[in-house]
């Protein structure tokens, strides 16, 4: 495993397990799969609903906790000082655990000024070893950095070989910001495993398409996330550490970038307000549920 070092000294792995969209009767088996193979830097997030099964993994995993990177995430609903300091504790006693060695902002919506200063906060106290945002477009960015006490060491940020980052790593790299690839394969929209350079590129190594995407954004000093629920494939994903691509195949993948997120983007209007309805039906769903205890 080859590992970056965040603008703090912090050092985390360059290849992670990402538990976005594994489902909770899932998630115990696949991260405790994760990690017999291989891998240490381990993310989840409030709002995957998952952070308990993350923790009984990890607990049961009999690894070392000083050797796994546990990342979590806090969600819109609960930024602001206060209800970010009262998330994190919560996500901490969920995943079992008395630190985060990162946690980030999981979008740039709402009173994220607030939640940032009580990361600043919780990192000052140790509770967390590094903290950081998460699609975070280059404005808010620099935004966050230069406003702040406390640049972010990483911005998880949707990254692959169609939407590059270009533009965004130049400021991120200005600030000592890490990139990590959230969706490196794109969820093969697009249909990258198909793509004929790709593959090409593959076969000269004797690697898959999928294990080109990984090395080529790591070769880029990009963490990346990988998903997959399959023992096999994740054993796949995380083989990429004994080959390196060529400038010159670095040079012809970067020239299928189109800049362009393949999801959606955060600088829509009509985003903006998706996301703000979730938040609004979250906390109505949970006034409910506190008033169905009550009776």
């Amino acid at each position: 495993m080859d590992y970056l070092t965040l603008n703090n000294n912090v050092r985390i792995p360059m290849l992670g397990y990402g538990v976005y969209q594994v489902t909770k009767e899932e998630c115990e088996k696949c991260v405790l799969d994760a990690l017999e193979v291989g891998y240490r830097l381990i993310d989840t997030a409030q709002s995957y609903f998952n952070e308990e099964e993350v923790g009984n993994a990890i607990k049961s995993s009999g690894i070392a906790r000083e050797e796994i990177f546990l990342t979590s995430k806090v969600w819109i609903e609960h930024y602001g000082y206060d209800d970010c300091k009262r998330s994190v504790y919560e996500s901490l006693k969920k995943l079992k655990t008395d630190y985060l060695d990162l946690m980030l902002l999981h979008q740039p919506f709402g009173d994220y000024y607030g939640a940032y200063r009580a990361l600043e906060d919780l990192y000052k106290e140790g509770v967390l070893r590094a903290i950081g945002v998460s699609n975070f477009y280059p404005d808010r960015l620099v935004d966050i950095a230069r406003f702040s006490k406390i640049v972010p060491m990483v911005n998880q940020v949707e990254t692959h070989v169609l939407n590059q980052q270009k533009d965004a790593k130049k400021y991120m790299d200005k600030y000592g910001v890490k990139i990590e690839a959230w969706a490196p394969f794109g969820e093969n929209r697009g249909d990258l495993f198909n793509n004929e350079l790709l593959k090409s590129i593959g076969l000269k190594h004797n690697k898959t398409t999928a294990q080109v995407m990984l090395r080529w954004n790591i070769q880029r000093g990009i963490v990346v996330l990988p998903k997959s629920i399959h023992k096999d494939r994740m054993i796949e994903n995380i083989d990429v550490f004994d080959f390196s691509l060529t400038d010159e195949e670095m040079s012809m993948i970067a020239q299928l970038d189109t800049a362009n997120s393949l999801f959606f983007s955060h600088y829509d209007p009509a985003i903006v307000e998706w996301f703000a309805q979730m938040v609004e039906e979250r906390k109505k769903n949970n006034r409910s549920e506190k008033e169905n205890k009550i009776w």
